[in-house]
């Protein structure tokens, strides 16, 4: 069982950053790979970005490519997500989730367990 908890969400100027983090209980979260995905109003969940168990893998949805940076601390049970040059377009409830794969999830159903989400808003 792992719980995840966010933190770092709020209100932003466009081209501003922000950092969230992604707190987990338990000791075996340096076996998950972690993702962040994203939920506008109105609009499906989607996927933001993956790391790998051991932080040797990572992969980005085109729209955050080059502007977002995923990491990990397996020492202190946290995943990060660095979002610089941010977008309007990128306001969103933000979401980390744990997944026990191998190999690179995008999927929601890949995903394990979920945060409860921290709000990113981007003014123009």
């Amino acid at each position: 069982q792992v719980q995840l908890v966010e933190s770092g969400g709020g209100l932003v100027q466009a081209g501003g950053s922000l950092r969230l983090s992604c707190a987990a209980s338990g000791r075996s979260f340096s076996t998950y790979a972690m993702g962040w995905f994203r939920q506008a109003p109105g609009k499906e969940r989607e996927f933001v970005a993956h790391i790998g168990w051991s932080a040797g893998s990572t992969y980005y949805a085109d729209s955050v490519k080059g502007r977002f940076t995923i990491s990990r601390d397996n020492a202190k049970n946290t995943v990060y997500l660095q979002m610089n040059s941010l977008k309007p377009e990128d306001t969103a409830v933000y979401y980390c989730a744990a997944a026990k794969s191998y190999a690179i999830a995008t999927m929601k159903d890949e995903y394990d367990y979920w945060g409860q989400g921290t709000q990113v808003t981007v003014s123009s």
